[in-house]
């Protein structure tokens, strides 16, 4: 009983934390509150869509602080329930970072979040999630390349795990590979895919309403 109550807590955390609005925060700052993300640009209130409105310095303020909130979560919920811990308060910053309670479940697309807890959880991988995400992004001819770029890495951040789990591959300063690190990146990938379906949905929505 008493570990389900660290566990809970630890995703309670997670989620808190994941909900912190740091682009809402900085476009206001920056802006001495003229600027709202979430009626600017592309209307994600996010590192990218900060650096698209407000600049690169802001954004990638922006971007850092988010990546910030995931490790702090993971630290949070490994204090809480150990390195399970680690793992739910990570997926918990996602969800709280794409679907944040006070902003009525619109929040970010949480791939910042996500590689804030793939540092904290994973270190070993993380470098080469940023090199396949950059390699991606900028081949040639891509539709959407930020979306495929996305897909392909979270992808490939899984199988990583599993491999990772089933060899007992040494993990730098993360917790020792377990059963629960791809669950939780699995779980984290699905949040931030069911994400970025809405965010398409509504997109297309906006495209079909506009007057010809």
């Amino acid at each position: 009983m008493e570990r389900s109550l660290h566990i809970i807590s630890a995703a309670l955390g997670g989620y808190l934390l994941g909900t912190a609005p740091f682009a809402d925060v900085a476009g206001r700052l920056a802006s001495g509150g003229s600027a709202n993300l979430r009626s600017s640009g592309s209307g994600n209130p996010g590192g990218m869509n900060a650096r698209r409105v407000l600049g690169q310095r802001i954004g990638t303020a922006v971007i850092v602080a988010d990546i910030a909130k995931g490790i702090a979560a993971c630290g949070w919920g490994r204090r809480r329930g150990g390195d399970v811990g680690a793992h739910v308060a990570g997926v918990a910053a996602v969800a709280g970072h794409c679907y944040p309670l006070w902003w009525r479940f619109r929040g970010g697309k949480g791939v910042a979040t996500s590689f804030g807890q793939c540092l904290y959880t994973f270190p070993a991988y993380a470098p080469l999630d940023v090199a396949l995400a950059t390699a991606v992004a900028r081949v040639p001819g891509i539709r959407r390349p930020a979306f495929v770029s996305v897909a392909v890495s979270s992808s490939a951040w899984v199988l990583a795990s599993v491999l990772w789990w089933r060899r007992r591959l040494p993990n730098l300063w993360g917790p020792p590979p377990t059963a629960a690190l791809p669950l939780a990146n699995a779980a984290s990938v699905l949040v931030i895919a069911a994400r970025a379906v809405g965010l398409l949905r509504r997109s297309e929505s906006d495209e079909v309403t506009l007057p010809r």
